[in-house]
């Protein structure tokens, strides 16, 4: 019996527009209505996270920037994960070794270097997974997080932790050379204090390696007394391995990576077509038999 469901935002739960369909939101509230724990699972930070949620009225956890921080459903921080002054070092030397360009996630905001080369990130994300990318809508999101202060434009980012109480949770990073991005995803994963995963081919998603979608959601089933089999999970690339993996109902979206599939005991309909209603409301009526 399903008794907690966590769904992947970027490509699962939101459309090429970053919406919630109204076919998801009902299946949620389904869910909910029938005492399911339902629980947002992304690599965005929360700021991102809860835009989209905001333009609805639901109320979920977040496991936020893959397991870095989660929160509660009024937005309290349950459990934070950072990476140290050690683990930054290491994990940037190999990327300007490569010259790839990255962002840096703290718990306050978003840094980056070139505007410029993160509207190339969210092309190529967007592109990756067979959507047309509206460009001038990227741009204008990208200003609108400068102007309300989420994404912050610096010289270097080596005074990012100066400020009192500020962490490095994630560090994003991206390049369209794919033998690169694998070089250092390879040199990465071969400490054991570090998660290494993407959201896209062509990015790196580092964290540390207590924060990982799987460990946070198993952390919240745990609280909430229950079993990893009676948890289903809905993702479609690499960065959702870790709770697919752990959960007794694992769900790929028809547009998720190829290692995603196989790895997922069910698959459902794309992101464009409502893929997470679809797959919790058969689910749910097959093993609850509500």
């Amino acid at each position: 019996m399903i008794n907690l469901i966590a769904t992947d935002m970027d490509g699962t739960l939101l459309n090429a527009a970053h919406e919630i369909s109204d076919e998801n939101i009902r299946a949620i509230k389904y869910a909910q209505s029938h005492g399911i724990t339902v629980v947002i699972a992304t690599g965005r930070a929360f700021y991102e996270a809860n835009a989209p949620i905001n333009q609805t009225d639901l109320k979920v956890p977040y496991i936020c920037l893959n397991g870095a921080e989660v929160r509660d459903e009024s937005f309290n921080i349950m459990s934070t994960s950072n990476l140290n002054r050690e683990l930054i070092n290491r994990i940037t030397d190999e990327l300007n070794k490569e010259n790839i360009f990255y962002q840096v996630y703290t718990n306050l905001g978003i840094y980056t270097e070139n505007p410029l080369r993160d509207l190339e990130i969210y092309i190529d994300i967007a592109q990756r997974a067979g959507q047309e990318a509206d460009v001038e809508k990227i741009k204008s999101g990208i200003q609108k997080r400068i102007d309300n202060g989420t994404l912050k434009v610096v010289d270097n980012y080596d005074k990012i932790e100066d400020t009192p109480g500020e962490i490095v949770m994630k560090i994003l990073a991206f390049d369209s050379d794919l033998e690169k991005i694998d070089r250092v995803s390879e040199i990465l994963a071969q400490s054991g204090s570090l998660a290494v995963s993407s959201s896209s081919r062509g990015n790196i998603e580092i964290t540390h390696s207590d924060a990982q979608k799987g460990i946070a959601l198993n952390t919240i089933a745990e609280r909430l007394n229950i079993d990893m089999e009676n948890v289903m999970a809905i993702g479609d690339n690499m960065n959702d391995v870790s709770m697919l993996e752990r959960v007794g109902y694992s769900v790929a979206m028809d547009n998720a990576a190829p290692e995603v599939k196989a790895i997922a005991k069910y698959q459902t309909d794309s992101n464009e077509q409502s893929g997470v209603g679809k797959a919790i409301m058969t689910l749910l009526k097959e093993n609850n038999k509500i």
